[in-house]
């Protein structure tokens, strides 16, 4: 593969919609911020240690080495992936959906007292996103960003999936639904969803300003998914009747 190749060149569309990962705040944001942070907001420790994040990382990727690794991206990755890249592709992966069950309790959106709301890859009828790919070369200092990204503690867990470019499957690294951590929790109704979604808030910000930005990024980067709107309207509606 040319790696002088422009990382746009299928979808030139693109390049003012993503921020450049050399610039993000997460190839330098660590475990040790987190606990200062954590520390100020008298909450406890939940997250892997360092050792812990590494050794899930190297299970996850054994075998993974000798070519470049396709990465799918379904929420904010997307437009701040962290992460160098030499090819971007629309994707879509079946079988797996966009879903808002992933409950903050942990300050980031939310507390325990009031939960705040944001979304995870689950099982589901299909979810369009980015594909980012990784060159071979890169493979390990990109991916250790990415693992103190996504598995930075209990939520997500790394799988291999298929997706699909250009009727074409790839075989992809996304970030899916781990059903036995605290913060997942798909059994979470309708008003739950609203409720939260409206009304947490913690040190990243609310899940309000979550959630306009993700649809506002939906927008720009020409994604669509309807619960993000239905879920942003019911929640709006919900906020201007309190």
């Amino acid at each position: 593969m040319d790696r002088n190749r422009d990382p746009f060149s299928y979808h030139p569309e693109l390049r003012q919609e993503i921020a450049d990962p050399l610039q993000s705040f997460f190839r330098t944001f660590t475990t040790a911020d987190l606990a200062v942070k954590m520390r100020e907001l008298g909450l406890p420790k939940w997250w892997h240690s360092d050792e812990e994040r590494e050794a899930l990382r190297a299970e996850a990727l054994a075998g993974r080495w000798a070519s470049d690794l396709w990465v799918f991206a379904y929420g904010s990755l997307m437009w701040d992936p962290g992460i160098r890249f030499v090819e971007v592709r629309r994707a879509r992966v079946p079988d797996y959906a966009r879903c808002f069950i992933l409950k903050d309790i942990y300050g980031a959106r939310g507390t325990d007292e009031v939960p705040g709301l944001m979304a995870a890859l689950d099982t589901g009828s299909g979810c369009g996103g980015l594909l980012f790919r990784i060159s071979r070369e890169q493979i390990d200092e990109e991916t250790e960003v990415l693992w103190r990204r996504e598995q930075i503690g209990p939520a997500y867990k790394p799988v291999f999936v298929q997706a699909i470019v250009a009727e074409q499957p790839i075989t992809a690294l996304t970030f899916v639904a781990d059903h036995d951590a605290d913060l997942i929790d798909n059994t979470l109704t309708r008003d739950q969803q609203i409720h939260f979604a409206a009304t947490g808030t913690g040190f990243a910000g609310s899940s309000m300003d979550y959630l306009r930005n993700i649809q506002k990024k939906f927008t720009a980067l020409g994604i669509y998914d309807g619960d993000v709107d239905a879920l942003l309207r019911d929640a709006e509606a919900y906020l201007a009747s309190l």
